[in-house]
């Protein structure tokens, strides 16, 4: 007697291939009802995927509309997902390995039928071609995320790259440098017009674009603190743009010690000069009234300044960092400018007061005693330059 299925259950017949077909009536995700077929070699395995079409069917999970290829999908959600609700450089990342890595390997496989085997294929293959572990560390997080997002729109059921194990990145971000070893650069500096912005980064740990997006009116002298509310960011098209930053964290009130303080009000006489040394030519826009302006006006590069930077450092001959690593000299030098532990607490948004003194415990070592000297020096310069 043939097999049969319940009403309403679809149907499946034998094909003159040998092989069976099953076929029944769900929804897709534009909401319309279409007749779904599906392949068996015998009526036993056409029955086992029919019904788990039929299952999706009852929990609300519509087939997909159309087949999607995973290069077609990347292209959609770059265009509609991403570019609309993310920050310009992080789309830049995203597209960038896209482009280069996921779609001249996988952008033609289907989106529905892709594997874990394939993406470990992938991965492998990256891998032999020397592609280096943070890059691939990064196709494989995209790779995620887009899945991730075909999941929210109902075209997938699972994300395979989440099958597929993140590749080992190494944790040594090199070492930042010792108080004396920071203290020495910011005598070097001294006479420099990036001065006050080196002291923002190594003292309170402000990223590049934080330090170039302050404004005046984002510092509160007689209060003694200040307001970071914007980057400076550079956008295909439009050029130096100011941002605002992302998070609530990111805008918190922080205090403003002492040498910091003296250092901008050093920094505001400079560009009082330089802006009378340009006249007329001085380019100021509204709410652009930045602290680390470029030499005529206007928003700094921090590609600039990095370049900057890294001559500073240079001509003051330590030992060579970025200006992202730099940042993390922060707490040794709240410690040797004797900044309270709670105040150091908010600079270095620490949740805990106890991840702050673990932090002012250890800055002991041999040159203790002559950085503190080199830093009372330091405090007593005048201005030159």
């Amino acid at each position: 007697m043939a097999k049969r299925r319940p009403n309403g259950g679809g149907t499946i017949s034998k094909r003159s291939d040998g092989r069976y077909m099953g076929r029944a009536y769900v929804t897709d995700t534009d909401g319309n009802r279409v007749r779904k077929t599906v392949y068996g070699a015998t009526w036993d395995e056409a029955n086992e995927k029919l019904g788990k079409l039929q299952d999706q069917e009852r929990n609300g999970v519509p087939v997909p509309s159309r087949t999607w290829s995973l290069g077609e999908w990347l292209a959609y959600w770059l265009e509609h997902i991403v570019e609309p609700d993310s920050e310009h450089n992080t789309y830049v990342k995203y597209e960038s390995k896209v482009r280069l890595y996921l779609v001249p390997h996988l952008g033609k496989k289907s989106l529905v039928k892709l594997t874990p085997a394939q993406v470990r294929a992938f991965m492998a293959t990256l891998k032999r071609d020397k592609v280096p572990a943070p890059t691939r560390f990064e196709v494989l997080r995209v790779l995620r995320n887009a899945l991730n997002r075909a999941i929210r729109e109902e075209l997938l059921t699972r994300n395979v790259a989440l099958l597929v194990d993140m590749p080992k990145v190494s944790k040594d971000k090199g070492r930042a440098w010792s108080a004396r070893e920071a203290i020495a650069f910011l005598r070097s500096t001294r006479a420099h017009r990036f001065y006050a912005a080196c002291v923002l980064v190594l003292v309170l740990g402000l990223r590049r674009s934080e330090v170039l997006g302050l404004r005046w009116q984002d510092i509160d002298f007689e209060g003694r603190q200040f307001t970071p509310v914007k980057q400076v960011q550079r956008e295909k098209g439009k050029g130096l743009i100011l941002k605002d930053l992302k998070t609530e964290s990111s805008t918190a009130v922080l205090p403003l010690p002492e040498f910091c303080a003296r250092a901008l009000e050093e920094r505001r006489a400079l560009q009082d000069l330089e802006r009378q040394i340009v006249g007329d030519a001085w380019q100021q826009e509204p709410d652009h009234d930045v602290i680390f302006s470029a030499e005529r006006g206007g928003l700094t590069d921090p590609v600039g300044f990095s370049r900057a930077f890294n001559a500073l450092v240079k001509r003051a001959g330590v030992r060579r960092i970025t200006v992202r690593l730099a940042r993390h000299t922060c707490g040794t030098l709240l410690a040797f400018l004797k900044v309270h532990p709670k105040v150091a607490q908010t600079i270095l948004r620490h949740s805990q007061i106890s991840m702050t003194m673990d932090v002012y415990t250890h800055v002991v070592g041999s040159d203790q005693r002559e950085a503190t000297a080199m830093l009372a020096e330091l405090l007593e310069d005048p201005l030159i330059g």
